[in-house]
């Protein structure tokens, strides 16, 4: 759609006599991507039993079976006690075992022991043999070593294969060649995901996270909604010790550095192409020395037993002010600065109770509180800011201008209840319920009804303004909807029973999404306006629909608003079995069935998937039976649902309307044109007039979601006592994908060959619709008398295609790791990778449109010729590489690398040799400059070159309890630009001035000066 402009469970190993630990940072274990448990397991001597007590006082025994084996599942993450009893005395004892989520956690007792013997567990390397798949968990002990981002995302990057997504998306990541919106957030079992659109999600208090799993695939039929990837959060808890403590960090503006400006590009042009402003060429774009940020963090936390042994909390709270200055681009509405600032607000509260040692209930309570655009370098929405007089001819500074940006504030309020029940040893069932609120309060201050956004000032008739742009009051041309409003609610339920070498699971896991006024409106008189000057005044403005302006000056008033309600129901249940099928060989064997329903404002469906099955198998081989060394494969089928989002522009009311206008004049004070002479009607190119579309006519009816196949190959080995290494092959292929077509003439025409009169049917409302690129599909086609519908199907073919949806992901990975020793730990990526197709996902990164499955690919035809390239998320070669070095038991310094290749460059114009404008999008075909230009055709930006540093001192005298921290952040201030701009023709043969002009940039180097204390 156009709119340009808007912009278990486990099994048994042998292990030698070593006590077989889960790395403090490892990335092999079975994926639980809501998991907030594992399982021990290892061999003891027949008859004897094993007994784990938490530091919560949580107890199970389980006894060793005849094969020598135990197994204790479903136990919350956290620290243990591992017990071997013989006749009920402890013989031999495992002291401070760490337990990670998903991580299948090995200790074995392989010798009698006639006295009792007590070990402290140290982190040795494990290859965790009962699992099929590969991702990361990072501990807590990990964040306070490694300098890294204080965000989800930030932990997130340290995993092999995920990159960060297109700047237009603020924050968020990409997962395996998966797009921004393919991703799922989990709190403590519980979906945080971005309840609208999908992008992003809710994370915790930085310092109230225990443990954070990553994961690019490969997870059991368990879980679901992603064929990007899963991050997933566990909160702390209270123990049976009292622990309090605080940080305050500080990121000071004198100790960063500034960014760099941004220029006009000045390219060679082909002969016949000149810019649109021939004086632009090379001149200063946007002056940023000054736009730097600094931040302060308050933090604090407290935790014990109210009950020893039963009943324990943990609260933790987070108070983020971030403030700074963005200096305007010369193309903006006002030559002016902004400073801001931000105001992030987080609380995390977990209640913990052992009703007894079989019946545990955990309640989580989360408030959320931030910006829209918190994410961003220079945010667009912060919590509060002004403008400031600024002075491109002499770069001066003045006074405050009277002018505010749009503010914004996006309020969360998560809670969580989750039962577990050890009904027999063999026998777990855990239910999860959760429900949130989100806010999303938007307000422009200072906005004059009166007043339209101005768009492009600086190409007004010089001869009505005298040579001085004139501008108004209003700072933006749309707003998110005011007090927009959305609710979720979800249950799961899991039942687990081991059966000799069977793990059978069994479950459902089902979540409603609501939203309420959510969307965007145009502020001011309900319109905007945007000058245009072009060198080819001879030249349709949009061929066939806007004729030439037969003068250099011209403007164009456009419409637009789309709030609306809406709602989602994704259902689910799932069947696996993790069998044990000799002591070497793991099979685990699930089927999964995905439902999603979509409801427009009327809360009538206008998405319907039925069944959906996604079956998964995986294998494990444990070669020398003695965990060094294993191989393993997974294969896997993924489903996704459409978000609330998609009911905006698709299943409801919307305007989006164009006019065009030459003018005599522009009024002193509104800068709105005056004596317009109108070059043809208000159109819209999705016949988007404001009508509330018919729900069984905005979709195919035989709609297939999104899904993705997926196959993991890889190997685990380990390198004497110290050391891991490993491999993985990675293969995703995108096998059907939803977006929407826009060309109802192909939808016309298709009608006539069936002997239908076009005429007497409502073809074009809706103007487009949503539909399963390269499929045929089933369209109803209502009656203009209200008699009934008409089915038309409609190929590829039919719709002028030539191909359909393709994106295709491969990556081979390769490690080296030293778990951390008490000493020193440290690990190294390197990962080649490809993504290439024709179809990005649900959102297009290269003009950052967000209109989830409805970008302005598959539209009509004449969009996708040349379309098959190197897709924006690829970044062919990375290397990752962190450790930390404890130089005396006092001080500790760490680091992290990043080398990455750029993303791919794109250019898109108009179409063909003769520039023309067949669909009426202007310049937004595969072509540049007349001649073909594929996805990443351009080239690729620079490399990310980037080298964080860190120190902590611990000193003696506190008994460490008292740290100071020092962390430099891209010490060797590589700035870098991330994206350029793609469009290349502002109208046929007027090069834009912007294009090739870098759009986002590498965050400048940083200092973060932080203190804690933790008792």
């Amino acid at each position: 759609m156009n709119k340009r402009d808007q912009i278990g469970a486990g099994y048994y190993r042998r292990h030698s006599l070593a006590v077989a630990l889960a790395l403090s940072l490892g990335f092999t274990g079975v994926a639980f991507a809501q998991s907030t448990t594992s399982t021990f397991f290892g061999e003891a001597p027949v008859g004897d039993s094993v007994t784990v007590t938490s530091q919560t006082g949580l107890t199970r025994e389980a006894p060793v079976d005849s094969t020598g084996r135990y197994r204790i599942a479903n136990m919350p993450v956290g620290s243990y006690t591992v017990q071997l009893k013989k006749d009920g005395t402890v013989v031999e004892t495992r002291d401070n075992v760490t337990l990670n989520v998903g991580v299948n956690t090995e200790v074995s007792f392989l010798t009698k022991t006639l006295n009792t013997v007590t070990v402290n567990a140290n982190a040795t390397p494990q290859i965790d043999v009962a699992s099929v798949d590969s991702r990361s968990v990072i501990t807590s002990q990990d964040l306070q070593r490694l300098p890294l981002a204080r965000t989800a995302e930030g932990i997130a990057l340290l995993a092999p294969g995920v990159v960060q997504a297109s700047g237009y998306f603020n924050n968020a990541l990409s997962f395996g060649g998966g797009s921004a919106t393919e991703n799922a957030y989990y709190i403590n079992g519980f979906s945080s995901s971005d309840p609208l659109s999908n992008m992003g999600g809710v994370g915790l208090p930085y310092g109230s996270i225990d443990q954070q799993e990553t994961y690019i695939g490969g997870y059991s039929a368990k879980y679901g909604r992603s064929d990007g990837g899963v991050i997933n959060q566990i909160g702390k808890r209270g123990t049976n010790e009292w622990h309090f403590g605080g940080q305050m960090i500080w990121e000071p503006r004198f100790m960063e550095s500034s960014p760099v400006n941004r220029y006009y590009p000045n390219m060679a042009l082909p002969s016949g192409y000149s810019y649109a402003d021939a004086s632009l060429p090379g001149s200063l774009y946007q002056y940023r020395k000054q736009d730097k940020q600094w931040r302060t963090v308050y933090d604090a936390y407290v935790g014990g037993p109210l009950i020893k042994d039963k009943l324990f909390f943990f609260l933790s709270a987070e108070a983020e002010k971030v403030e700074g200055r963005s200096t305007n681009n010369i193309d903006a509405a006002q030559e002016a600065y902004l400073k801001y600032t931000n105001k992030l607000q987080k609380f995390y509260g977990k209640v913990d109770w052992n009703i007894t040692d079989n019946h545990v209930l955990e309640l989580t309570h989360i408030v959320n509180k931030q910006p829209a655009s918190a994410g961003a370098t220079n945010p667009t929405q912060p919590s509060s800011g002004q403008y400031y007089a600024f002075d491109y001819s002499n770069l001066g500074s003045g006074g405050p201008l009277g002018l505010y940006p749009t503010n914004s504030k996006d309020s969360t309020t998560l809670d969580i209840v989750k039962y577990t029940g050890y009904i027999t040893q063999d026998l777990t069932v855990s239910a999860t319920y959760g429900h949130s609120k989100v806010e999303n309060f938007t307000q422009l201050p200072g906005l004059d009804p009166n007043d339209p956004y101005i768009y492009n000032p600086n190409f007004e008739n010089p001869a009505y303004t005298g040579g001085t742009p004139v501008t108004n009051s209003t700072t933006t041309n749309q707003i998110g909807s005011p007090n927009a409003q959305s609710r979720t609610h979800g249950l799961r339920v899991d039942v687990d029973y081991h059966l000799g070498s069977h793990d059978l699971s069994v479950g459902i896991d089902n979540m409603y999404f609501a939203g309420k006024d959510q969307g965007v409106i145009t502020p001011g008189p309900g319109y905007y306006w945007r000058y245009f000057q072009t060198p080819y005044p001879n030249n349709p403005i949009v061929p066939g629909v806007v004729p030439a302006p037969g003068e250099e000056y011209y403007a164009r008033k456009r419409t637009f608003t789309t709030a609306t309600s809406m709602s989602v129901a994704q259902k689910a249940y799932y069947l696996e079995d993790k069998w044990q099928v000799t002591d070497r060989w793991l099979l685990d064997i699930g089927l999964r069935n995905d439902k999603f329903t979509n409801y427009n404002s009327d809360n009538q469906p206008y998405v319907r998937s039925g069944n959906q099955w996604a079956p998964r198998l995986g294998a494990s081989w444990d070669v020398f039976g003695d965990s060094s060394l294993k191989l393993y494969a997974n294969l896997g089928r993924y489903y996704l649902a459409l978000p609330d989002s998609v009911a905006i522009r698709g299943a409801s009311a919307s305007t989006y309307t164009d006019q065009y206008f030459t003018y005599t004049g522009i009024n002193p004070t509104t800068a709105e044109p005056t004596g317009l002479t109108s070059l043809a009607p208000p159109y819209s190119s999705n016949h988007e007039y404001g009508q509330a579309p018919d729900p069984r006519t905005v979709t195919a009816t035989d709609l297939r979601s999104e899904y993705q196949d997926e196959l993991i190959l890889g190997f685990d080995k380990a390198l004497g006592d110290s050391w891991t290494t490993g491999a993985k092959f990675m293969l995703r292929r995108l096998e059907s994908a939803i977006d929407d077509v826009c060309d109802m003439d192909a939808l016309a025409t298709k009608m006539q060959s069936m002997g239908l009169n076009p005429d007497l049917y409502n073809v074009y409302q809706p103007g487009c619709r949503l539909f399963n690129p390269g499929s045929s599909n089933n369209f109803l086609v209502s009656r203009l008398d209200g008699s009934g519908y008409t089915n038309v199907t409609m190929s590829t073919s039919d719709w002028g295609f030539t191909d359909g949806a393709k994106r295709k992901y491969y990556a081979l990975n390769a490690y080296l790791e030293h778990p951390f020793n008490g000493k020193w730990q440290a690990r190294v990526d390197y990962t080649f990778s490809r993504s290439y197709g024709n179809t990005e996902g649900q959102v297009r990164s290269d003009i950052g449109q967000t209109d989830v499955s409805k970008t302005e690919d598959w539209d009509f035809a004449s969009l996708m010729v040349n379309s098959n390239g190197v897709l924006f998320n690829d970044r062919t070669h990375t290397v990752k590489a962190y450790g930390a070095y404890a130089i005396t038991p006092e001080w500790m310094i760490s680091g992290r690398i990043l080398l990455q290749s750029g993303a791919p460059k794109s250019c898109v114009g108009y179409y063909g040799p003769q520039m023309d404008d067949p669909s009426g999008y202007g310049s937004s075909y595969h072509f540049c400059f007349g001649e073909p230009s594929a996805p990443g055709a351009m080239g690729r930006m620079p490399w990310t070159q980037r080298l964080d540093l860190g120190v902590t001192y611990r000193p003696m005298f506190a008994e460490q309890k008292l740290a100071f921290g020092l962390d430099v952040f891209n010490v060797l201030n590589r700035q870098a630009p991330t994206q350029w701009s793609s469009t290349s023709e502002n109208s046929p043969g007027a090069v834009s001035n912007t294009y090739g002009l870098g759009m986002y940039y590498s965050q400048p180097r940083y200092v973060r000066l932080s203190v804690s204390y933790d008792y």
